[in-house]
């Protein structure tokens, strides 16, 4: 009997990345899924993968900490080889530019770039040889946000880094891809007044939010052999919301 093949998705606990875990999951993977600040949430997504006869597990990890994403290099489902990684934490605090402390800054790009890149760093022994890797980024990265600098900063570093890495491992059969969603139904706008949810809605062509669902059915695709010719993209996922 073939093993199903691991698929390792940072931040797959809660919103876009439980949305993602399910998916792959029910694509064929085993899911690996890390969590940050909150167990429950990811051992939820892990019980309800068990239930519908696939397998997964919920490790803790803070992608800013190097002793922590260091340990995930030496997980054992490591030895299973990884053939999907999906690269979907990240921390934003809303702060206008204008008042971004340095101390702000480097925590964001610590946590949504370096952080990112170490976990790369840590996975690529133990990645198969035609392994994919998505990488989520935000609409921000080339649209800019002014009261996300930060954030909008260390998701284009982590785009443009994830272009030039497809390039570098592009001859080794590997692929790399990143998905930059506009507006989706997450924690990040959980805090909206009804008045501020309608005004989003309003300004999407396609007058609706975004779902977890919308973003994973597109990772889903992006690891898929019918993207095998598919590599250095940046999906724009955003219902029309921007076009760059």
């Amino acid at each position: 009997m073939t093993s199903r093949p691991v698929a390792l998705v940072t931040g797959g606990g809660r919103g876009i990345g439980a949305a993602i875990s399910h998916r792959l999951a029910a694509d064929g993977y085993d899911v690996l899924l890390t969590y940050n600040t909150s167990s429950k949430p990811a051992e939820m997504v892990v019980d309800a993968i068990r239930n519908s006869g696939g397998d997964a597990l919920a490790v803790k990890v803070d992608c800013s900490d190097d002793g922590e994403v260091g340990l995930l290099g030496i997980h054992p489902w490591m030895h299973r080889t990884v053939e999907a990684l999906i690269l979907n934490h990240g921390t934003y605090d809303r702060v206008p530019a204008q008042e971004m402390k340095m101390e702000q800054l480097r925590h964001t790009m610590k946590a949504n770039f370096e952080g990112a890149v170490n976990v790369w760093k840590v996975v690529q022994p133990h990645l198969a040889p035609q392994a994919s890797m998505v990488v989520v980024s935000s609409q921000l990265a080339t649209r800019g946000s002014p009261h996300g600098a930060d954030y909008a900063a260390s998701k284009a570093a982590l785009s443009t880094w994830a272009r030039s890495l497809a390039l570098a491992v592009g001859p080794e059969g590997k692929r790399v891809n990143v998905l930059a969603p506009g507006y989706v139904d997450t924690d990040i706008l959980a805090g909206d007044s009804d008045e501020k949810r309608n005004q989003r809605i309003q300004e999407v062509p396609l007058k609706r939010i975004g779902t977890g669902e919308d973003m994973a059915s597109i990772v889903s695709f992006l690891l898929s052999n019918d993207a095998a010719y598919i590599t250095g993209s940046v999906l724009h996922a955003n219902g029309g919301l921007y076009l760059p």
